[in-house]
């Protein structure tokens, strides 16, 4: 009977393992609904990662307009680019963590907070092409 215990100790834990993949893998089939719900309006949208403290909370990310937008199915929030005071890209969080190889960060300041998005270099290029670098005391901020 002691081996009736350890199957059902097991088989909890590969079901366990098998509804966190199910979570995981439905939570990116609704975060790629959600760009493609976007993608129409605009200028660009991607995957990306926003930075809350040690966390990392899959986003997607659109520049529509002059307003940037970044949701998941748990989170929808938007800037707008008025009131954005910096935007930079980097290859360090602002904690001074590297970041993985390649990847970069844009980092947006308003209203005295920071906020980070990790993405892939590709995707940071054309969000630089769209939404340039901007110190504060310089012009306001405008997609282009």
């Amino acid at each position: 009977m002691e081996w009736l215990g350890t199957i059902t100790i097991g088989g909890l834990v590969v079901l366990a393992a098998l509804l966190w993949l199910f979570i995981r893998t439905r939570s990116q089939d609704r975060l790629t609904e959600m760009m493609a719900k976007r993608k129409a309006s605009s200028k660009i949208v991607n995957r990306a990662e926003y930075v809350e403290g040690l966390e990392r909370i899959p986003v997607a990310m659109a520049l529509a307009g002059n307003t940037l937008y970044y949701e998941n199915p748990d989170l929808q929030a938007s800037f707008d680019l008025v009131n954005v005071e910096e935007i930079e890209y980097d290859s360090d969080l602002s904690t001074g963590h590297a970041l993985e190889h390649g990847r970069r960060v844009l980092r947006l300041r308003a209203h005295g907070r920071t906020f980070e998005f990790l993405m892939e270099p590709a995707d940071s290029k054309q969000w630089e092409s769209l939404l340039p670098q901007r110190r504060e005391g310089g012009t306001a901020a405008r997609a282009s």
